[in-house]
């Protein structure tokens, strides 16, 4: 399997700096302490987080469905990433995923249970297991 490599610059003081986040293979993403902490429009860590989780959620909860003889026509999903101050600084307490999938030719119950266990087993929530992940999937059509 091949290495996945990322990285970061950040220039200037905590409060006036900025930085800038980079996939090997993506574009910069700036950021800075206004856009993580401030409410101001642009991006931050935890929003890579959450793109990250809800990509693999994705694509794993394909691979789940097409073992399942119930390949996926689409499947959105988007992650609620709340950072917090906690005891000795900020932490990330919880992710929210919200899936909608359309997914021909399965019932719900089945769907759920194949996206429960999608949650458990795809790889980044695998590495975010000390935080709070809640899923709420639907099937749409």
């Amino acid at each position: 399997m091949p290495i996945s490599k990322a990285s970061a610059s950040w220039e200037g003081s905590f409060k006036e700096g900025r930085g800038v986040m980079k996939p090997a293979n993506g574009a910069e993403v700036p950021f800075s302490t206004a856009t993580r902490f401030e409410g101001q429009k642009g991006s931050n860590p935890e929003e890579m987080i959450g793109a990250a989780l809800a990509g693999c959620f994705s694509m794993a909860l394909s691979v789940g469905l097409g073992s399942a003889n119930a390949p996926p026509k689409s499947i959105r999903t988007t992650a609620d990433v709340t950072l917090e101050k906690v005891e000795g600084g900020f932490g990330i307490t919880s992710i929210a995923l919200t899936c909608e999938a359309e997914v021909p030719g399965i019932d719900d119950a089945k769907f759920q249970e194949i996206a429960a266990a999608t949650k458990k087993g795809c790889p980044v929530s695998k590495a975010l297991a000390a935080t709070t992940i809640t899923l709420q999937a639907k099937l749409v059509s």
